[in-house]
């Protein structure tokens, strides 16, 4: 199950109100015009970085990416794309430089295969993520080692017709958790404990084994097209009406 995820086709760029949330999902297969357009907005370094990809379509999705993530920064601060500044943290998240902006905007973003999503809202920590739904015969031999006793049991449990969808159901909830804290999967994944309600939407039950600390945090599904599943992590609380979706494309870019 996941909250009803209707992707708008927007005529501009939206403002983010203050207590909305905005994710965006973008293809990255892009034509040569278009990412023509974007690497103008990247910096030296993300040029650098992106000419070290071995493969020209994995060069080709870092560049729209970034460039993408640029141009939607640039207009929720009201700046040039160009003059977005990052920060990294000792796990490679990436911010907005405190040196060159005061602004409270949040942000995090994820991309598997041709898909990206992004995810922006005002002073709360947040964290997306997104899998390609591919084939997990070994799901059980993942989760026995990476999820928590009950997550296990519980996959275990599932019909086999079904255990692929819970397993990255779960996997995606805790991944978009880690990333809004910073530590991605270098944090411990068998430490975030992911229940799922009535409806089989997932939730926060426990950190470290701590109910408590997840009372401050909003967790929800999202299908973002066919053959992948997201998950948006919020610290703070959010109704599902508080998040909008929106379908980035490349008439946005004049």
């Amino acid at each position: 199950m996941t909250i009803d995820t209707v992707w708008q086709d927007p005529l501009q760029l939206p403002v983010l109100e203050d207590n909305q949330v905005h994710i965006w999902r973008a293809n990255l297969d892009l034509s040569e015009t278009e990412l023509d357009y974007l690497t103008a907005f990247l910096s030296p370094d993300e040029i650098t970085r992106a000419n070290k990809f071995r493969f020209p379509h994995l060069k080709t999705r870092f560049t729209a990416a970034r460039g993408i993530l640029r141009q939607l920064l640039g207009h929720y601060l009201s700046i040039s794309p160009r003059k977005v500044e990052f920060q990294y943290s000792d796990r490679g998240k990436p911010q907005l430089s405190k040196i060159k902006s005061d602004h409270s905007l949040q942000f995090n973003i994820s991309h598997s295969q041709e898909y990206a999503l992004f995810g922006f809202t005002d002073q709360a920590l947040i964290g997306v993520d997104l899998e390609y739904i591919r084939d997990m015969s070994d799901a059980l031999k993942i989760a026995e080692r990476f999820f928590s006793v009950r997550e296990y049991k519980l996959l275990q449990e599932t019909a086999k017709d079904e255990q692929q969808a819970l397993f990255f159901t779960l996997w995606t909830a805790k991944e978009a958790y880690l990333k809004a804290v910073g530590t991605g999967l270098a944090g411990s994944l068998d430490a975030v404990e992911i229940e799922l309600d009535l409806r089989g939407n997932p939730y926060l039950h426990s950190i470290q084994g701590d109910r408590d600390v997840t009372v401050d945090w909003s967790l929800y599904p999202c299908l973002p097209t066919t053959d992948y599943l997201g998950a948006i992590a919020v610290k703070t609380d959010k109704s599902p009406k508080q998040i909008n979706f929106w379908h980035w494309h490349q008439n946005l870019l004049t």
